[in-house]
């Protein structure tokens, strides 16, 4: 055996051996030392034909996806993997870990790119190696169309719409990876054609059980399941990767102590669990999600300033036969000391349909802790009158009537001096005595809760969100989303956009309230209650909105009926009797 033929062995062998066992060869030829959950990751990644990985936040899924990708180049000359994201932004990410990570922690890494005809420009982001592979981003969109790889990552997934998937990206995958073997004939290569797979890798962190990538989850693991069959998934929580040094715990409790802390967006981003509501609620979560079709709330304008925009998120004028109202639910204590006692706010646009029936679109939700009385009598009728609302809906039991009292008699703002007149009860003439001006607008809806309302008020808005009447912000993710395309929102400090996040934030916290309230039913008679440590004020407060936006409908629909006015004449219509040969 000549030196050559020794040389090739040794090439041969260590290449087989090295394609067996990706991890090894990270360790021994990259220099990059892995944990034991990456290398079983890379294991996967590499033998599985469709590998889904649900990761937490901190996990490291971009960067070992880009460890995988780097190293199929380098073992597998002429590989093409194309790298799709629900943004094109997300999908240079991966691009870059190799470029800035891997490349410059690795010499050998170094030695494997071509860095000459490698570049990172908007449009054209593409790694190119030295023996002839490339790792490319493509737009996950119509404009991919003609692309082709042997290895498609799909980064985010749960953000690309399945029919793109289904009709455009996988359909790149009708190239086969065929080196040029020299000492191979004609023959021999179409045997060897065909013997590596196409693979697919779908990266992302949890979602909303009624998003489509749960279903290819659970249908991963059926598969899974199925001898001879290569399909893997796998979910890896926030634990593991305190336990493996990757993520700060002191990050994790801070984020968990923040007001504004979600215990959905928690489940999904750190525990890596789909979000579903508990068997048995009384308020569906799959039912209630598929409200969520508002892209951007109305926001006051001394936050919508700060961006300077003319339109989506301003606070619009009403169209012909809108009401607005902003409901109520009081509390005065801070929630450090009572958990599940928070004032919450909610502002609705009622608009008209042709059915003549009001859309309920809750355009803004806000809450607050441990105000005194006079302040969120205040903060109310600052909102009501920014918004031009027609009904402040209130609680008027035990603290709300404090609250009642003081929107009753003229406020002034200390802030800008404006004076606020009184207004008084449209529905309680006990609580309408209580004012001090006679000639108040009557715009106070009082709640008074009882065991029969509040049963009527819950079903009443179970059956709105089933019919589809009750709409509501998009998720927090979307919505993000949708803020950046707005000019200057990037260029906003942190503080600034979670404001302007907040109104999605809230909504999400809604729904989390609403499918984790608990039920009993006596007598036909529905009694509402949350969990232990839960809250249930957005939920009152939503509860007494929707309630009185079908009371204003009824009276819409009493006042249209009123109108027509029509008399017996105008039910029939006669026609004089023909007269033909003496008879009718």
């Amino acid at each position: 055996m000549t030196r050559r033929e020794t040389i090739m062995q040794g090439a041969a062998m260590y290449a087989a051996f090295y394609r067996k066992n990706p991890h090894i060869f990270a360790e021994q030829y990259l220099r990059i030392r892995l944990k034991l959950f990456q290398k079983i990751l890379l294991l996967m990644m590499n033998i599985c034909v469709n590998s889904v990985f649900i990761g937490s936040r901190g996990i490291g899924k971009t960067y070992l996806t880009a460890l995988f990708c780097h190293i199929r180049c380098i073992l597998y000359p002429a590989t093409h993997i194309c790298i799709a994201s629900g943004t094109r932004g997300q999908s240079n990410n991966l691009l870059e870990k190799i470029w800035m990570e891997i490349r410059t922690a690795s010499p050998a890494s170094a030695a494997e790119i071509n860095e000459k005809d490698s570049h990172f420009s908007g449009n054209n982001a593409i790694i190119v190696y030295k023996n002839g592979s490339i790792i490319e981003v493509v737009t996950a969109g119509d404009s991919a169309r003609g692309h082709r790889a042997h290895i498609l990552v799909l980064d985010e997934f749960r953000l690309i719409p399945r029919e793109i998937i289904d009709t455009i990206l996988r359909k790149f995958l009708t190239l086969r990876r065929m080196p040029l073997y020299a000492d191979l004939t004609e023959e021999e290569r179409r045997k060897e054609y065909g013997k590596e797979k196409n693979q697919m890798i779908f990266c992302s962190s949890a979602y909303f059980s009624d998003n489509w990538s749960y279903e290819k989850c659970l249908d991963t693991y059926k598969t899974m399941l199925v001898p001879g069959r290569r399909d893997f998934v796998c979910a890896l929580p926030y634990e593991l990767s305190i336990k493996e040094g990757l993520l700060d715990p002191d990050v994790v409790e801070s984020e968990m102590l923040e007001t504004s802390f979600s215990e959905i967006k928690h489940l999904m981003e750190y525990e890596a669990v789909f979000y579903n509501s508990s068997e048995g609620a009384f308020f569906d979560y799959n039912v209630v999600s598929k409200n969520r079709h508002i892209m951007y709330p109305m926001l006051p304008d001394a936050l919508t300033a700060k961006l300077r925009v003319d339109k989506d998120l301003r606070i619009i004028p009403k169209v012909a036969g809108e009401k607005r109202i902003i409901s109520v639910d009081i509390a005065l204590m801070a929630s450090t000391k009572y958990k599940n006692d928070a004032t919450a706010i909610h502002i609705t646009r009622l608009l008209p349909t042709k059915a003549g029936r009001y859309s309920v679109n809750l355009v803004y939700s806000t809450s607050s802790e441990g105000l005194r009385t006079e302040e969120q009598a205040l903060q109310i009728r600052r909102l009501y009158e920014e918004y031009a609302c027609d009904y402040i809906v209130l609680d008027a039991k035990n603290v709300g009537l404090s609250v009642y009292d003081c929107l009753s008699n003229d406020m002034v703002d200390p802030d800008s001096g404006e004076i606020f007149p009184a207004l008084t009860c449209c529905n309680n003439d006990e609580l309408a005595a209580r004012c001090v001006s006679k000639t108040a607008p009557k715009a106070i809806w009082a709640i008074f809760g009882s065991t029969k309302f509040n049963s009527e008020a819950a079903l009443l808005l179970r059956e709105g969100f089933k019919s589809g009447r009750v709409r509501m912000l998009v998720n927090e993710y979307d919505g993000e989303d949708a803020l950046k395309k707005l000019p200057g929102f990037e260029k906003l400090p942190e503080e600034d956009k979670m404001q302007f996040l907040m109104p999605y934030i809230n909504t999400t916290l809604l729904i989390n309230e609403l499918v984790n309230l608990k039920h009993e039913e006596s007598n036909g008679v529905i009694r509402v209650f949350e969990k232990s440590t839960m809250r249930k004020d957005r939920y009152s407060s939503l509860s007494y909105n929707y309630y009185v936006a079908l009371q204003l409908e009824n009276e819409m629909r009493r006042n249209n009926a009123r109108n027509i006015n029509m008399g017996d004449d105008d039910f029939f219509e006669y026609r004089a009797p023909k007269i033909m040969n003496g008879r009718r």
